[in-house]
């Protein structure tokens, strides 16, 4: 009998913070409004927004990053992350019990990883939808928020994976959805990349210390010290999110955002097949203006029954938008942009989810079901 195939790792060579290069001024805080019942449940503090970019390498380069590219994203991630002080906050209950996100400067995570995987082997032609989501949290790293302790428990992760042999890399993120909407981490994401062009124009690379933290990038087999390495198919075993799928709506006009929502999650069972579920969650986050940053956001908790019952005015029909119109096919820390961008809500429990996040234009809005179980991945 011939021996199994040893297992594919992920291994994770550096762990490290990504500072804001300035200070956030004292006392700053972003409300999350929470309507009964409390916002205490473990499932609920972790769901969270996954972004993974997937990148080949460009033709003329010899190897996937240099160290001081390396280095310079996370100079760069610093830089952006200054920009938008929220991201490098942390949840918090103050002492009147109420939720608030507090913009202290702790950063966020940033991973530094390999994988013995090539690119095809998660977006090749031959794999399929339910295999890559199985395989994605890899790239995408998440430590769950301690509900006791969650101003102690980063809200944003950063992985920087380089793939095994053809060059190719991803950029992974997690953030919580306490933190940060779909569209304000696409938002930051594409400033982070706008402010890595900058600075590498600027060839500010060179004066930046301690390269020897991403000279693994470069040559990968003078590593002999790595933080931990974990089977791939760990992963994938995890399942968290995989018997889910989310619609992205966009909506114009100044609806009812509950008649909104339930008007998309009335579209989105018709179109995913979706399962019952007790009760869905809706997160409503509120900007001062087009580009702004969050200013608050509202979570309540309707029972599934309630939320579908017509009510209020929904202006227009919603209609099937795209991750695409998010922009992120534009993200690129090197030459090249991605060859496949993977945007997904990640979520437990026995709830659907519904964000409604204003645009400019008027809304766009994101059903999370959980599927039916002769669609479930």
């Amino acid at each position: 009998m011939a021996a199994a195939a040893p297992a594919c790792h992920v291994h994770i060579e550096a762990l490290q913070t990504a500072l804001p290069t300035r200070a956030v001024e004292p006392g700053r805080a972003r409300p999350v409004a929470v309507a009964a019942p409390a916002l205490v449940a473990g499932a609920a503090l972790q769901r969270r927004a996954r972004v993974v970019l997937y990148y080949r390498a460009a033709a003329d380069a010899s190897a996937p990053w240099s160290p001081e590219e390396a280095l310079l994203a996370k100079e760069s991630l610093s830089e952006a992350v200054a920009d938008h002080p929220e991201m490098a906050g942390r949840l918090r209950r103050r002492a009147d019990g109420l939720w608030e996100v507090k913009l202290n400067d702790t950063g966020v995570r940033l991973v530094l990883a390999t994988v013995e995987a090539a690119v095809d082997d998660f977006v090749g032609a031959g794999v399929s939808e339910q295999d890559r989501k199985r395989r994605e949290a890899a790239l995408a790293p998440w430590t769950d928020v301690d509900a006791d302790d969650p101003d102690m428990c980063a809200l944003c992760f950063v992985q920087l994976t380089r793939f095994q042999g053809d060059g190719g890399y991803a950029v992974g993120v997690s953030c919580s959805l306490m933190l940060c909407d779909p569209l304000s981490l696409a938002r930051f994401l594409l400033s982070w990349a706008r402010t890595h062009a900058a600075i590498k124009a600027r060839n500010k690379a060179a004066t930046i210390p301690m390269m020897r933290y991403a000279g693994y990038f470069q040559r990968p087999n003078t590593m002999t010290r790595r933080i931990k390495s974990v089977p791939l198919d760990a992963f994938a075993a995890d399942g968290v999110g995989t018997d889910t799928d989310t619609v992205l709506f966009r909506a114009s006009g100044a609806p009812d955002h509950r008649a909104l929502a339930g008007a998309c999650v009335g579209e989105a069972r018709d179109r995913l097949g979706a399962a019952e579920v007790p009760r869905f969650t809706l997160l409503v986050v509120a900007r001062d203006g087009v580009g702004d940053n969050p200013r608050a956001m509202t979570v309540e908790t309707y029972a599934a029954d309630s939320l579908l019952v017509p009510g209020g005015s929904t202006g227009d029909k919603p209609e099937v938008a795209q991750w695409q119109d998010l922009g992120l096919e534009e993200f690129a820390l090197r030459e090249s942009k991605p060859v496949h961008v993977s945007c997904s809500i990640v979520t437990s429990g026995d709830e659907g989810l519904v964000i409604v996040m204003p645009d400019g234009k008027g809304f766009l809005v994101t059903v999370t079901v959980r599927l039916s179980e002769f669609v479930k991945i």
